[in-house]
């Protein structure tokens, strides 16, 4: 294994492609986890999972690898998507002083802690689709605010916080376009949106999958179009980080985090 390692090291595209293979087995999942759905049944396949992550059976499954993720991090051991979030608010360096940080999909609110390690100034807040999500959250972290929110219908304010976070839940939002309005207007300065799922060379792609035991749905975004859908709503990408990519002839798939700086009207 030791020896597995220092050849990825050596070779820093075969560790990313590695990676790429193996993130969803790491995960848990399988091939057979994801059924691609067909044009016709979007809409109401969609209608029917879009409440998928309220499930009041989620957060403890959940929790119980964020632990895991969460007791390596603290132990100061590489994490790759703690990692990226850390490297995505250093993109920030402009912001001087103390800011405000919105995280949209929070779930039990654990990246609070990530962020306070590189950035302990910025006031964090939660905000999740799951009132069981929200439960948990605000018993883990009771200094911290977390509110029952709907992505793609918030009801803060135009420039409510500096930063917003899209928090790895766009892929879960059937109207996902409304939600990077939302997250976009509630924004003053800045949005990231986290570990984005994109494919290259290939129309955007919707699966059933299972999730936590769980059935949900999942979009793989095509990219130019994501990017293209960031940018008509006035946020211009300033840096992307890349988690995971397997590119071959063109076409492929990534896991991505975007960096986005808020355009003055």
């Amino acid at each position: 294994m030791n020896a597995l390692r220092a050849l990825a090291d050596r070779f820093p595209r075969l560790k990313a492609v590695a990676k790429g293979v193996l993130a969803p087995l790491r995960a848990g999942a399988t091939p057979r986890d994801y059924v691609e759905m067909q044009s016709y049944e979007v809409v109401t396949e969609s209608r029917r999972l879009r409440g998928a992550w309220q499930d009041v059976s989620i957060p403890s499954r959940q929790r119980d690898l964020v632990e895991k993720q969460l007791a390596a991090f603290r132990r100061r051991e590489a994490v790759d998507n703690f990692d990226v979030m850390q490297a995505s608010l250093r993109d920030l360096s402009l912001l001087a002083g103390p800011a405000s940080l919105l995280e949209v999909g929070c779930s039990s609110g654990y990246y609070s802690e990530v962020i306070a390690r590189v950035s302990p100034g910025f006031a964090y807040s939660g905000c999740d689709y799951s009132p069981a999500f929200i439960e948990m959250a605000r018993r883990l972290y009771p200094d911290l605010s977390f509110e029952v929110e709907d992505a793609t219908a918030l009801h803060y304010d135009d420039d409510s916080f500096d930063v917003v976070v899209s928090g790895c839940c766009l892929l879960h939002i059937p109207d996902y376009r409304a939600a990077v309005a939302e997250t976009a207007r509630v924004a003053r300065t800045h949005v990231i949106f986290h570990r984005t799922p994109v494919v290259i060379g290939q129309p955007e792609k919707i699966y059933r999958k299972r999730a936590y035991g769980v059935e949900t749905i999942e979009i793989h975004f095509n990219e130019p179009e994501f990017i293209a859908l960031v940018q008509s709503n006035g946020l211009e990408l300033i840096a992307t980080h890349t988690l995971t990519e397997t590119i071959a002839k063109g076409k492929g798939r990534a896991v991505r985090t975007y960096v986005c700086r808020k355009v003055a009207a």
